[in-house]
This record gives structure tokens, sequence and C-alpha cells, in this order.
């Protein structure tokens, strides 16, 4: 995934949203849409060097100088010679071997701390499939991987079933462009690794015809032969009709897609835009408004979506995280929120704990969250709010543990019945004028007041 080029939106993109004209897609958006918050993984053999996912194999974008992007290769320290570097980095596969994987302790974890759904990585822009592909040798279940011949071999199967054997979604990660495909980088072609094919597509349609067909293949298999997927999440927004003719006819395989296996199906091809990216996708931010169509934050739960070795000196604290998210849910979107597990198959013991107080918090106050839509005034200052049904649910976000509140006002359209503080369960005395709502806080317990509390108003 990249830094800022793959995933920045220009929101005013929202007025050129195209909603889907299929019934079962539409109302499966309403379910994405209850879901609000997703585990995001970026896991592959390269997390064995502790560096920014497969993005150091490529020197050139549409998007940088002609040069290598310093932040991909920044993180190379021990060789100066990148060449050698990247064959290292490409050959990762043969060394991993992730023994301590457990799809169902992961997929308990995820439900436990509040996770509705999986969006996990199948394959990067390197090629390399977390799946059992019959389409390439460049995958987890290739012999010449360790892993191979463990019981989980096949990751991404391994996971479907122990995430929806929890009652959680899932949702797709698959890379359109892939540099070990040798019908994009091609071989025999000069290749300065720009992350576009080596070739023109109208120079060479013999050769971007069959890379079409890799990828309707990949594709057809993916929501094929691993049941019910919910979101078919398209990364490397790049492969496109308006970047160097680079048309993968997309609609063919979604509409084939649509037509037997998956009805229901939403399509994220993100940054691209028109009738294939029913949800859009801000990457490591948040729109600055509330958008009235269908959205997704990916946001890292450290400073990058690879794992790193010193990973957890970037830890976000619970409190920005569900800050973060409280402000996402106001404004109409979900989070997915990127973990990196280990090499060793395990995911770091600070981001479990992270997790797990986040779960905690939402078990008490995840009924002004899951389910919602925005309601106006959306927030101000530090209060946010969500409506569900007949209740608005106001979020206040405290900036540090124990902080001593007098009072709160709230701001509603509709003469105010009663409030309840979640946290307790018991009505709060508050006095309402036009559509000033004053909340008394003084009698709020102050035990474990941290983070953020939510009120219910009932009408």
């Amino acid at each position: 995934m990249a830094k800022v080029v793959d995933g920045v939106h220009d929101f005013t993109e929202e007025q050129k949203y195209i909603q889907p004209d299929k019934k079962e897609v539409l109302e499966h958006l309403e379910w994405f849409k209850d879901q609000k918050l997703g585990l995001m993984l970026h896991w592959a053999p390269g997390s064995q060097f502790s560096v920014v996912e497969s993005w150091s194999l490529a020197s050139k974008s549409p998007w940088s100088d002609n040069s290598d992007s310093p932040w991909t290769i920044n993180e190379i320290n021990w060789t100066d010679d990148i060449e050698e570097y990247r064959e290292s980095l490409v050959n990762t596969n043969k060394t991993f071997n992730p023994v301590k994987f457990n799809p169902e302790q992961w997929a308990k974890m995820a439900k436990e701390c509040g996770f509705k759904y999986l969006l996990a990585t199948t394959k990067h822009h390197d090629g390399f499939c977390m799946y059992d592909s019959k389409y390439t040798d460049y995958k987890i279940t290739a012999e010449d991987c360790p892993f191979h011949t463990n019981k989980n071999a096949d990751i991404i199967a391994a996971l479907y079933k122990a995430f929806r054997a929890e009652g959680l979604g899932i949702s797709t990660y698959f890379s359109k462009p892939d540099w070990a495909c040798p019908y994009f980088w091609v071989p025999e072609l000069p290749n300065d690794r720009h992350i576009c094919a080596n070739y023109d597509p109208l120079e060479r349609p013999d050769l971007w015809e069959k890379f079409i067909e890799f990828t309707h293949n990949q594709l057809l298999e993916l929501t094929s032969n691993y049941g019910k997927i919910d979101v078919l999440w398209l990364d490397g927004g790049w492969v496109s009709p308006e970047y160097n003719h680079q048309d993968i006819r997309l609609g063919e395989v979604v509409d084939k897609i649509r037509a037997t296996t998956q009805p229901h199906l939403i399509v994220a091809d993100r940054t691209v835009g028109g009738k294939y990216e029913n949800i859009l996708t801000p990457e490591q931010t948040v729109p600055d408004e509330p958008m009235n169509v269908p959205w997704e934050s990916c946001v890292t739960i450290t400073n990058d979506f690879a794992f790193h070795y010193d990973g957890d000196q970037y830890l976000k604290s619970v409190k920005d995280i569900i800050h973060l998210f409280i402000g996402i849910v106001a404004k109409g979107g979900n989070l997915a929120l990127n973990i990196t597990p280990q090499p060793d198959g395990e995911i770091p013991a600070k981001t479990l704990e992270t997790l797990n107080e986040l779960g905690n918090w939402l078990k008490i106050n995840g009924e002004g969250i899951y389910g919602t839509r925005p309601v106006s005034p959306y927030s101000h200052g530090n209060i946010c709010y969500t409506r569900k049904q007949d209740n608005i649910y106001a979020f206040i976000k405290y900036n540090r543990i124990y902080h001593t509140v007098r009072s709160v006002e709230l701001e509603v359209d509709r003469p105010v019945k009663d409030v309840i503080l979640l946290r307790t369960g018991e009505s709060i005395p508050f006095t309402q004028k036009g559509k000033k709502v004053l909340v008394d806080t003084k009698n709020f317990p102050l035990y474990n007041l941290k983070y953020a509390d939510c009120l219910k108003l009932s009408f």
C-alpha cells in the first residue's frame, strides 16, 4: 500500500460517486455501513526484513521523480547494492515460516476486541500470494516456502474460515499491479522498475491481454473458492485506463462474479472512481466533513502498514485510536485499523494490549457506534454525535485520564426526554433550552473515566 500516492482522495469525488444499480449491492452497502470497525492485515514474507511492504522493489511512479524514492529505501541500512537487496527481498518466501500463526486465536481476538470484519492482504504489489493460487508458483503453498507443509499453509483460507466461524465479515485486499507476473513486468523487455507495466499495452496488446486473463483468473478463484466475500478491495489505482492505457476491463470480471458466486459483492476500485468504486477508502487520513457516500479510512496502528521490529515505539495510544474512531463514525465512515503480524505468526504483544483496551471500551459504548448513521451537527468541540433509530448518541472525548468535567452542552433539534450515561446505565440530570441541552456531569462517576464517554439521548 502506498504512503500517499495510492491512497489520497480528492474528497470532492463524493460528488461524482456512482451509486450501484444492483439491489443486492445496495443492500450490502447498508450492511457495510453498520459494521464500523475492520481489522486490516498487511502480512507477507517481506515482514522478515522490516521494510515498507513491497514498495522498495520499484523505483519510479507517476508521482515521483526518476530516481529511487527515498521513502521506499530509507530503511535499507545493511547494503548499498539496491539490486542485491531487491533480489533478497523477492526470495524471502524461501525463509518465511510463521509457525506460530493461529487463525482461530486471531479471529477470537478480533471479535472480542470489537472488530466486525477482516481486511487481509491476499497479494501485494510484489505478486506474492498468501493463498493457494493455481496461476503462479510465487505463493505461500509452493514447495520453496517452508510453511507449505503447515496445516494452515493456505493462510487466506485459514483466516477466512476462522473469522467466518466468529460471525465476522470478509473484505479481500488484492493488488491489481503484479510485479512478479511475466506479463506485467516482462523479463525480456527493458525494465526501469516503474510501478506500471514495462511496456505500453497499446503497443503490445498480446502481452496485455495475457495480463488481463491472469488478473481475471486470480479474482475469479478468490471469489469462487474462498466462500462469501463481502468486499473486493482493489489496490493499485494506477492500473487503470488513465495511466499508460492499463485497462484491465475490471467491469467484465466484476459483472461475472456478481452474476455467479457473489451477487452482493461490494467493490472498492480505490482512487479510480466510476461504478466499481462502491466505497471510498481514504488512507491515513479522515475527510474534514461528513460524506454521504459509503467510505472507510484505512489507518495504521503504528506508523506504517508493514511490520517493523521497532513498531511498538510508534504505536498509537488507545485514547488517540478511540478519538479517531469516534470522529470517523460521526462523519459516516468505517475504520479499517491496520495491524502488522510478526514474521513468526504472532501479533505483537503491545498491539494486543491496545486492541484489548479498545474492545473493553466498545463493550460499554458500542451501542452508540455500531449500526449508527451520522446526524447534524456531527461534532463541535470535543463532542461527536451519531444516531440509531429514535436515539441520538453524544460522545464526550476526554483529553486525559480522570479528566474532571463539570457540564456538557449538547445540541439537538427536539425535546429530550432522557439522558443516559452508557458507562453506568444511569439517567443524568439535564436542562434544555431550545436546541441546547446542558448535561450536569458533576455526578459522573470519576472512576475509570478514560478516553471518552457516551450519552444516549431519547426523545
